[in-house]
């Protein structure tokens, strides 16, 4: 089983924004399972937490992370 990872990214405000984030996670962790909470500014990722903390911050966003 993969480790869940929850990260906050407040600076992820639209649509646009969590398209990227998907996109840019999709592209660091193939098969990841990736759910993103736009009013809470939350995004579920399984996988490698540093890869997908780096990945979130190479697509241009701020990510906290608060665990699972």
């Amino acid at each position: 089983m993969s480790e869940l990872n929850l990260f906050r990214v407040e600076d992820m405000t639209c649509g646009h924004c969590a398209k990227s984030v998907k996109a840019a996670l999709a592209d660091a962790l193939p098969g990841a399972e990736v759910s993103v909470d736009l009013v809470s500014h939350e995004v579920r990722v399984t996988g490698d937490a540093t890869k997908a903390e780096a990945a979130i911050r190479e697509a241009g966003y701020t990510p906290e992370r608060l665990g699972a």
